[in-house]
């Protein structure tokens, strides 16, 4: 019997220092790109795929993350008196139903793989995912359902992988490719973050993932890796090594990096433009910018 993926993992609790002042009093993750949070992305893709459990790791000070997924019963009698109904139904898909979600606490930043560890409990013995949501995909099929039906034919371990240049590939855990498939590659093993020139491939891993129960396992050993944290690709390459099978996924998408300043702001402008009400008056705002930056040089 194959197994089905509904439980997926988000782990939100990082302070997002790159993001001063801002995030002094604002969760990063719910920062917005034009008018929807970042964690609203990765819930959409995440309900696109089929996932009906969502699990939040978070930390001190996102009581305002939990707050943007409940109800707002004076808001939406507001919107209802005044007849605004197209408001109200954006505002409503974004509630969580109760049971639907679970928040749990990581008191330490000891890593990814120990902010994935801290959901073991409500894991149990099935498949999961995990979304991290600093990396927003634009994609006409979800990423995550993408990967999903990749899941649903090869049963292993599934991480999202992009080709990187060969001077980024310090900056994330590479794959070291068994066989090319294609869409999907096999692997013989994972490396974190690899010195400058050690890289097995420029095939590196970004923040999608469906993982078996064993990584759980693997997890438990709490063995520092790279940087003294807990590595999740660690994890992985072990649940590797005892015999599971590990596949990187070539999404079809564009990946936007918004755990940085740069990323995020390309992230913005590609959303918008994106948007039939806002791309005319956004491109001539560009093109003008444009047009007196050459006309000054």
């Amino acid at each position: 019997m194959r197994s089905k993926v509904t439980k997926a993992i988000f782990p939100v609790a990082g302070l997002g220092t790159r993001f001063l002042p801002a995030t002094k009093s604002v969760p990063k993750e719910i920062m917005t790109l034009v008018d929807r949070p970042l964690v609203q992305y990765a819930i959409d893709e995440a309900r696109a795929a089929g996932i009906k459990e969502f699990i939040f790791i978070t930390s001190r000070g996102k009581g305002a993350l939990e707050d943007y997924f409940d109800y707002a019963p004076q808001l939406e009698a507001e919107l209802r008196r005044k007849g605004k109904d197209d408001l109200l139904e954006i505002l409503k898909s974004t509630n969580m139903d109760s049971g639907e979600v679970a928040y749990m606490r990581q008191h330490k930043p000891l890593g990814l793989g120990h902010a994935v560890w801290c959901a073991r409990r409500l894991i149990s013995n099935e498949p999961f995912a995990v979304i991290l949501p600093d990396d927003v995909i634009a994609a006409e099929k979800p990423c995550l359902a993408q990967m999903v039906e990749a899941f649903e034919e090869t049963q292993g371990n599934i991480v999202a992988a992009m080709e990187v240049p060969d001077a980024m590939t310090k900056s994330y855990g590479i794959l070291d490719i068994k066989e090319d498939m294609g869409s999907i590659v096999s692997t013989k093993g994972m490396v974190e973050k690899p010195a400058a020139g050690t890289a097995p491939s420029n095939l590196a891993v970004i923040g999608r993932y469906i993982l078996t129960p064993t990584v759980l396992q693997k997890l438990n050993r709490k063995q520092a890796g790279a940087g003294g944290e807990i590595q999740l690709t660690d994890a992985i390459d072990a649940a590797r090594e005892d015999g599971e099978e590990v596949y990187g996924f070539r999404f079809q998408g564009q990946r936007f990096d918004c755990g940085s300043k740069a990323g995020f702001l390309q992230a913005t402008v590609a959303f918008a433009l994106a948007r039939d009400e806002l791309r005319d008056e956004l491109w001539n705002y560009i093109s003008d910018v444009v047009h007196s930056e050459k006309a000054a040089q």
